[in-house]
C-alpha cells in the first residue's frame, strides 16, 4: 500500500498550468517559494502521492515523489548531464543489474552516478571517479541528497591512470578523450565484461573506436539517439514538436575479450 507524503521525504511539485517541476524536501514549518505562491511544507504531509495542492495564491501543483529521471535532472549542475534518452542504452549496453560494481571515469555532477547506484542496489557498488576536486565534491554531495551514498566509493583521477579496481563488471567513460583511458578500463575490467563511451566529436570517435579494437575489445557498435516529442492535441491534430532533443554525443560500445590461445596440435 502507497504510504502518504511525509517529512523527510523529497517531493517533486508539478505546477498544473505550465508543468514546470521543483524538487523539494519536506521539513517542518518550511515553505517552498515560487512565482506561483507560497505552499507550507506541512500542508503537504499526510497527502497521497498524486494529490493537489494549493499555493496561498490558489495555484494547483501535483505532489509525486520523485522518479528516478527526476533525481538526475534535478542535481546541481556544475558540468553536461547523460541524458535519459542516452541512459537507457548506455545501461542496456552495461548489463547493469543488482549486485554488479561499475566503473565510472567522468563523474560530472553526478547524475548518471544516481542512475547507477540505483540499479546496483544496495549490494553492488559504482566506483566513480573524476580529475576535479570540485566536480567530485558537488557530485558527492548530489549522490548523498539521491539517498546513494553508501553505494558509491569516488576519488580523484587522471585519464590514463590505473584504476584502483579489478574485475568489475562494467566500466562507463564519459571523457573529453576516452581513449586516454581505455587501457586501464580494459586492465580493470573482468574478462568477457562491457566498456560504453559517450564521445561528442566524430574525430574524437574515430580515435576511440580505433583505440578500442587495439586494446582487445570486440563487437563494438556506435549509435546516435535522437529524441523527438510528439504533440498530440485534440482540435490541432497530431504532430511532431518543432523541438528536440537531437545530438547529445555518440555512443560506442565493446566487450574485452581475451587473446586467442592456439592449442599445441593445431594443423596436426
Amino acid at each position: 500500500m502507497a504510504q502518504p507524503l511525509n517529512y523527510g521525504d523529497d517531493v517533486l511539485l508539478v505546477e498544473e498550468e505550465k508543468g514546470r517541476t521543483f524538487l523539494v524536501r519536506l521539513e517542518p514549518g518550511k515553505e517552498f517559494h515560487s512565482h506561483r505562491g507560497t505552499i507550507a511544507h506541512d500542508g503537504v504531509v499526510g497527502q497521497p502521492e498524486g494529490s493537489t495542492v494549493f499555493s496561498h495564491s490558489g495555484r494547483p501543483f501535483l505532489a509525486f515523489r520523485p522518479l528516478i529521471g527526476d533525481r538526475m535532472f534535478k542535481v546541481k549542475r556544475r558540468t553536461q548531464i547523460v541524458y535519459p534518452k542516452d541512459a537507457g542504452w548506455i545501461v542496456l549496453t552495461l548489463d547493469v543489474r543488482p549486485g554488479a560494481r561499475v566503473l565510472e571515469m567522468g563523474t560530472g555532477s553526478g547524475a548518471f552516478t544516481i542512475l547507477l547506484a540505483h540499479l546496483v542496489g544496495p549490494a553492488g557498488r559504482v566506483h566513480t571517479f573524476d580529475r576535479r576536486e570540485e566536480f567530485l565534491q558537488n557530485a558527492l554531495a548530489n549522490i548523498a541528497r539521491a539517498g546513494y551514498a553508501d553505494r558509491v566509493e569516488a576519488g580523484i583521477l587522471t585519464a590514463g591512470e590505473p584504476f584502483p579496481v579489478n574485475d568489475v563488471d562494467a566500466a562507463f567513460l564519459d571523457l573529453p578523450s576516452p581513449w586516454e583511458a581505455i587501457p586501464a578500463a580494459h586492465a580493470s575490467l573482468a574478462p568477457g565484461r562491457p566498456l560504453t563511451l559517450i564521445v561528442p566529436t566524430a574525430e574524437q570517435l574515430k580515435e576511440s573506436v580505433r583505440t578500442l579494437a587495439e586494446t582487445g575489445f570486440v563487437l563494438i557498435e556506435t549509435v546516435e539517439l535522437m529524441e523527438r516529442p510528439i504533440l498530440v492535441r485534440q482540435r490541432e491534430g497530431v504532430r511532431p514538436s518543432e523541438r528536440m532533443t537531437a545530438f547529445t554525443g555518440y555512443l560506442v560500445t565493446g566487450r574485452k575479450r581475451l587473446p586467442a590461445t592456439v592449442p599445441a596440435d593445431a594443423g596436426v
